[in-house]
C-alpha cells in the first residue's frame, strides 16, 4: 500500500527508505520499470520491492529469470527505447556474470553513439558484510565499477539519504550503480516522505556528519555508523574527529575532503573492500597531492584484507570495526 502522507519526517529503516523513494519515482515517471529476481511476488530477499507489483502492476515490476546478464541485456534494450530501467541485482557477488554487459555495453553506448543515446540505468546492488551469510553475499565490488569510464557509483548510509538518493540515480541520464549497504536496512533514520529528487543533498557531494579538528576520518556505506561510533570513543579520550560520508565514489568529492584535510592535517579513509587498489588508494593520492603541505602525518587506510571473503565465522576479523580505525586515528596522531 502507498504509504501515507504526513506533515513532516518519520522514522523508518534504511532499506524501507529505499522501497518509498522507488514507489516516488514510479509514481513520477510512468518510463521507470523495476526488474529483478523474486523482486515481484516475493518483494525481493531483503523485501525492498514489497508491495510494488502489487500496487503498479506486472508490467512496471518485472520478475526475471536468474540470469544477471539478461537482466542487464534486457535494461539496455528498454533504455534505448526510452525507458528507465531499474535492476536489482539480489546480492553483491551475484553482479559478475553481468560484468561484461555492465562494462561493455552500459558503460560505454553514450559515448559510442555520440551521445545520441543515454543509458538512464540504475543498478542496485545489496552490498558488504555484517549479516553472517554464505559466500557471495557479502562482498564489496564497488571498486571495479568505479575504474570503470562511463558509469556513477554512489551508496547510501542512512535512510534520508537512502529515499532521495534512489530518486537521484534513477532520475539521471547516465548509468547509476546504486550501493545499498545490507546490513543497514534495518537502521531506522527520519525520512521526509515528500521529498523528491530535486530536495535531496547533491548526489555527487560528500557530507560533514560530524565536525572535528584534529582528524579527518572518511568512511561510506556500511561504515558511516561504524566511523561516528569510533568518533564517539575518541572524544571520550580527548580527540576530536570529523568525519565525511563519501557517498559519491565515482565521481569523488574530493573538494569536500580537502577542505576538511586543510584543517584537521590528518587524514584516515576506512571502507569494508580490501584496502589493496581500493577507493581510499584513489582518494589518498589525490589528498596527497592537493593536501601535501597541510598534511602532519601519512594519510592511514583501513579496509578488508587482501582475500576472498571469509566464512560467516570469521567476518568480524576482517571487516573494519571501531578498534581497528581507532589503531589508524592513533597512528596518524601520534605520527
Amino acid at each position: 500500500m502507498t504509504a501515507p502522507a504526513t506533515a513532516g519526517p518519520v522514522q523508518m529503516p534504511l532499506g524501507k527508505a529505499i522501497t518509498a523513494g522507488l514507489r516516488q519515482a514510479l509514481t513520477d515517471d510512468p518510463k521507470v520499470v523495476l526488474m529483478g529476481e523474486d523482486i515481484g511476488k516475493l518483494g525481493g530477499v531483503f523485501r525492498i520491492t514489497d508491495g510494488l507489483q502489487a500496487e503498479f502492476g506486472t508490467n512496471r515490476v518485472i520478475d526475471t529469470p536468474l540470469a544477471e546478464s539478461g537482466i542487464i541485456g534486457s535494461a539496455v534494450g528498454l533504455a534505448f527505447r526510452g525507458y528507465r530501467p531499474v535492476c536489482e541485482i539480489q546480492f553483491d557477488g551475484f553482479i559478475y556474470p553481468a560484468f561484461d554487459q555492465i562494462v561493455a555495453q552500459v558503460a560505454k553506448l553514450h559515448y559510442r553513439t555520440a551521445g545520441h543515446v543515454s543509458m538512464p540505468i540504475t543498478i542496485r546492488v545489496p552490498y558488504g558484510g555484517g549479516i553472517g551469510a554464505v559466500e557471495h553475499h557479502s562482498e564489496s565490488p564497488e571498486g571495479y565499477f568505479a575504474a570503470t569510464a562511463g558509469l556513477r557509483v554512489v551508496t547510501c548510509s542512512n535512510a534520508a539519504d537512502a529515499h532521495t538518493m534512489i530518486q537521484q540515480a534513477i532520475a539521471s541520464d547516465d548509468p547509476v550503480l546504486f550501493f545499498e549497504p545490507k546490513r543497514r536496512y534495518w537502521e531506522k533514520g527520519d525520512v521526509d516522505l515528500a521529498a523528491k529528487a530535486a530536495d535531496g543533498f547533491p548526489l555527487h557531494k560528500a557530507r560533514m556528519v560530524r565536525p572535528g579538528t584534529d582528524l579527518t576520518l572518511v568512511v561510506y556505506g556500511p561504515l558511516v555508523t561504524t566511523g561516528l561510533q569510533a568518533a564517539t570513543v575518541a572524544e571520550e579520550e580527548g580527540r576530536s574527529i570529523e568525519v565525511i560520508d563519501l557517498r559519491s565514489i565515482s565521481p569523488l568529492d574530493t573538494d569536500t575532503v580537502a577542505e576538511s584535510v586543510r584543517k584537521t592535517g590528518r587524514l584516515v579513509i576506512a571502507h569494508e573492500a580490501p584496502v589493496f587498489m581500493g577507493v581510499g588508494a584513489e582518494l589518498a593520492s589525490r589528498i596527497m597531492t592537493e593536501c601535501f603541505y597541510s598534511l602532519e602525518a601519512p594519510v592511514e587506510r583501513v579496509g578488508g584484507f587482501a582475500m576472498p571473503y571469509p566464512p560467516a565465522k570469521l567476518e568480524k576479523h576482517f571487516l573494519p570495526d571501531v578498534d581497528r580505525i581507532l589503531d589508524a586515528v592513533d597512528r596518524s596522531l601520534d605520527a
